[in-house]
């Protein structure tokens, strides 16, 4: 099973836990051990979920620089208002909340290496920074004018399709040119043949361990379903549906349904597991500011009518969507008792009778409260909780899902205390 594989790469399997023998694999492990010595900046690419964490760490420590600081930074989830302060430290006073100077990633791991995970998230002006530490090796803190040197050694390591990302102007070209000095890509498991099942052996070894559980055994038939999934989510995918059936089906022999029952299934874009319906977050979104418009509109008819002031004309109120929404009957997700409710609060007060028959004028209604409608900013928060609950609390999976960036939703997380 390993013939051709060579002795260095056999210590570096076994040493950094990398389970497999794809010829991609090994070709992959193999150019970072040879690059390894050499001071040069490196790129690493390939899928979410596929182990580019491990190449970082075996190029370190094969390095010069193995007895420095080794520091891995994933520039997706630090917000984009700190990312600097982050990398390149702050002087004390230089924003709100500076108490003291601080030093950066840059300057803590001097001599050492720094793993750049997600690089393609850092915002343009910190890519400007990044690239004068790699063109001299220069950086200033923030709130300092005083320049100071680094000998670093940058590994960055990327999902998004760089040469996409360069034309569409959200990536420096010439930081790009600087850190792909050398590139390795890490192959996406389905193109790693039987590593699956290696994996899964091992996955599922290790998790009846942990649990304490008698270990499962996989048919034909399961072992079928295994290499014939296509893995969207990698090796990280695998490792998850390993542990859901290690535990639901412990000492189990488990064939190609028990596989399948808790395989993720793709349909127009949208994930689901088997038996469960997708969740169309897009048109939920857009069915819940239908209804505040309409309810909107529905109350200020009423409140016109009540202070005799002109109605408003209805496409005030229509709102502008990219879908067509003739086919949504909106009255049916309103309640009649709700309606009803909205409609005593704006019930006229009847005059007291006299004897000249004269009719007074009505007293003037209190506007119905703000807080009796959701708001946008409340119906966004409802829509990330639900979505987080649904893919239990994993940023990444709730991001996707919801067609943002990881840094967009951490933001929105920290924004509404959803953490």
């Amino acid at each position: 099973m390993n013939e051709g594989i060579s002795q260095e790469v056999q210590q570096i399997k076994q040493r950094f836990s990398i389970i497999g023998s794809a010829p991609a694999l090994i070709y992959a492990i193999n150019r970072a051990r040879v690059v390894a010595p050499f001071d040069q900046s490196v790129l690493i690419t390939g899928e979410s979920g596929v182990g580019k964490e491990s190449f970082p760490k075996i190029i370190h420590n094969y390095s010069p620089r193995k007895h420095n600081k080794y520091i891995a930074v994933n520039c997706g989830a630090i917000p984009e208002g700190t990312i600097d302060s982050e990398l390149f430290g702050h002087e004390k006073g230089s924003f709100t909340g500076a108490i003291s100077s601080r030093k950066g990633y840059f300057e803590e791991a001097n001599g050492g290496t720094i793993f750049l995970d997600e690089v393609a998230e850092l915002p343009l002006t910190t890519q400007a920074r990044l690239l004068r530490v790699l063109e001299n090796g220069e950086f200033i803190k923030v709130g300092s004018s005083e320049v100071q040197k680094t000998n670093i050694r940058i590994v960055a390591a990327t999902n998004v399709n760089m040469i996409k990302a360069i034309s569409e102007k959200k990536f420096r070209e010439d930081l790009y040119y600087r850190l792909s000095t050398v590139t390795i890509e890490v192959p996406a498991l389905r193109d790693r043949g039987n590593d699956v099942l290696l994996l899964a052996r091992k996955f599922a070894g290790d998790f009846s361990e942990r649990y304490r559980t008698p270990p499962i055994e996989f048919s034909d038939s399961a072992r079928q379903a295994l290499l014939t999934y296509r893995w969207p989510g990698n090796v990280r995918q695998l490792k998850n549906v390993i542990e859901q059936v290690a535990l639901f089906h412990a000492g189990e022999s488990v064939d190609a349904a028990i596989v399948n029952e808790h395989l993720p299934r793709y349909a127009s874009g949208q994930m689901t597991v088997a038996g469960t319906p997708a969740y169309n977050y897009q048109a939920e979104r857009e069915i819940l500011f239908k209804m505040l418009f309409k309810m909107q509109h529905e109350l200020d008819e009423l409140r016109s009518t009540v202070e005799g002031m002109p109605k408003p004309s209805k496409k005030d109120y229509q709102p502008k969507f990219e879908h067509d929404f003739e086919d949504v009957n909106i009255d049916d997700e309103i309640s009649a008792e709700r309606r009803l409710v909205k409609f005593d609060e704006y019930k006229p007060v009847e005059p007291e009778p006299t004897t000249a028959h004269v009719h007074p004028e009505p007293e003037e209604v209190r506007p119905e409260p703000e807080t009796s409608t959701m708001t946008l900013e409340e119906t966004e928060r409802e829509t990330i909780r639900r979505s987080l609950a649904r893919n239990g609390g994993k940023r990444k999976k709730t991001a996707d899902e919801l067609h943002i960036s990881e840094r967009t939703l951490y933001r929105k997380i920290k924004e509404y205390g959803l953490e």
